[in-house]
């Protein structure tokens, strides 16, 4: 019968052997509140003729195409 050595051979199992397994623990919900007209980060391709369009004018142009795609909202809903 093989016994094994009381202290490992190899340096990395003497160091993982010093460590305690991390214990997991689930971190509790949170409930945000929801904000109404909120902004969120996205990532969206458009086109560059069209990006560079709203870009023309300056500064401002994230909220150019906000106004567009508001107002295309309102042109394709119904009565």
């Amino acid at each position: 019968m093989a016994k094994t050595p009381r202290r490992p051979a190899n340096p990395k199992d003497a160091a993982e052997a010093l460590f305690k397994p991390a214990k997991k623990i689930a971190a509790p919900a949170v409930e945000r509140p929801v904000i109404p007209n909120a902004r969120e980060p996205v990532t969206l391709k458009i086109d560059s003729d069209v990006l560079a369009y709203f870009q023309a004018e300056g500064p401002g142009w994230q909220e150019r195409i906000n106004h567009a795609l508001r107002a295309a909202m309102k042109t394709s809903s119904g009565p």
